[in-house]
């Protein structure tokens, strides 16, 4: 039986890293997007073979149709068809909504919205072909609560939403399932660089006390890449240490 062969967009680091890496602990063979830090993306395949997998490196920018569709063609021509997509790609540009130009509104939407638009059109057949075919999209607590500062941002991770449960409905049909991850605030670089009286006051704002790891979502990711997920669909998992009690 051959590996699992995973596509995870914006894998050079941070979240996407840790998805690629865990995909590789499982031995599968995993495809890691990077949009410009092509070092970074080479780093991260390191670490999915050191792990067990194996990994090649792909450049697409998600906002581009054409070079989502190369990916796919580099993605089939190294290890075949695609059974698992991870949507995680994503960019913030936060300012104050009455100072958001429309530039700064489309720049965000369209990595996050068309990005996953472009990379699950590109991929569907691929899913629905598969045994069991696995989309995974990746938000955010922001897209349920909002966040100051982050209108462009908290509208395109609810649409994700969105997009994923009328995914769950018409991949149904094949057998394979279509899912999010909702994380709340994690420690990656960008949140470690936030002034430590805001990361304590993160803390104080969620029961568990504490911020979430890259490696606890990607845990949960590659839970729902498996089949042991078989009778999951549709679902929001949130992953945020109770915020939302």
């Amino acid at each position: 039986m051959r590996p699992k062969t995973c596509v995870v967009t914006g894998a050079s680091k941070g979240i996407g890293r840790g998805i690629a890496e865990r995909l590789g602990a499982d031995g599968c063979d995993v495809v890691v997007n990077y949009r410009s830090s092509e070092a970074a993306a080479a780093e991260t395949v390191d670490r999915v073979e050191a792990a067990g997998g194996s990994a090649i490196a792909v450049q697409a920018d998600v906002t581009n149709l054409a070079e989502v569709e190369a990916m796919r063609d580099e993605a089939h021509e190294s290890f075949g068809p695609v059974d698992v997509l991870v949507n995680n790609a994503g960019i913030t540009q936060d300012v104050r909504f009455t100072e958001m130009s429309h530039e700064e509104w489309d720049t965000v939407l369209d990595v996050h919205l068309d990005g996953t638009f472009h990379c699950t059109q590109a991929f569907y057949d691929d899913l629905a072909d598969a045994e069991e075919g696995r989309l995974v999209n990746i938000s955010s607590i922001i897209g349920k609560e909002g966040n100051f500062g982050q209108a462009n941002y908290a509208t395109a991770k609810a649409g994700i939403f969105g997009f994923t449960r009328t995914l769950a409905l018409e991949l149904a049909s094949t057998g394979s399932t279509a899912n999010c991850v909702a994380p709340g605030f994690v420690l990656t670089s960008m949140v470690e660089e936030l002034p430590d009286d805001i990361k304590e006051t993160i803390r104080a704002d969620t029961p568990l006390g504490r911020l979430g790891t890259v490696e606890e979502i990607a845990d949960v990711v590659t839970f729902l890449a498996s089949d042991r997920s078989s009778f999951i669909t549709g679902e929001v998992i949130d992953v945020n240490g109770g915020k939302d009690l």
